[in-house]
């Protein structure tokens, strides 16, 4: 190990923080979909569902920031939900370059279906933990999400929030 990075897999211990974050985020994700099967929805739809579902009304490249996606990565999802009944994009104030996402019916059917079983996978995964275990837990979550919104502005070398990014 050189400087706290592995220099191949074979150094990573499975204990390694990064290795953990990855395969809970993997196994999280994998719980999500297993309970919304025969909803038809596809990877990255769920969590564009759930945010939808309490911010309707944004562009695109809002959602892409929220979503911590790639805008074309957006741009692909959201055609899809369209085509499948699941959104719509609205003008806003008048200019057609700037249209909005909103949940149809469906969408907003299906938005409340993967917000409970956000629920539910988040009660599996803390299972056995107590509250202040649990608030504990997003805190420091929540912290190493700002520690990685921070960055250095390349030209001037000061810090820059992109708070927003994570939203």
């Amino acid at each position: 190990m050189i400087g706290g990075f592995f220099n191949s897999r074979e150094e990573m211990p499975m204990e390694d923080f990064s290795y953990t974050i990855m395969k809970l985020q993997s196994l999280f994700h994998r719980q999500l979909l297993k309970g919304l099967e025969g909803s038809g929805l596809s990877t990255g739809q769920p969590k564009v569902l759930a945010f939808l579902n309490s911010h309707e009304g944004l562009a695109q490249k809002e959602i892409a920031r929220a979503c911590q996606l790639e805008p074309g990565s957006v741009t692909v999802l959201l055609k899809r939900m369209e085509q499948q009944g699941m959104v719509e994009r609205r003008v806003r104030d008048g200019d057609k370059r700037n249209r909005c996402v909103y949940l149809t019916p469906l969408g907003r059917e299906l938005a409340g279906k993967v917000v409970a079983r956000f629920y539910e996978v988040e009660e599996m995964a803390f299972r056995g933990f107590s509250e202040e275990e649990q608030a504990c837990c997003l805190a420091f979550c929540e912290r190493m999400l700002a520690n990685l919104a921070f960055r250095k502005d390349e030209s001037s070398g000061e810090a820059v929030s992109s708070a927003s990014d994570i939203l």
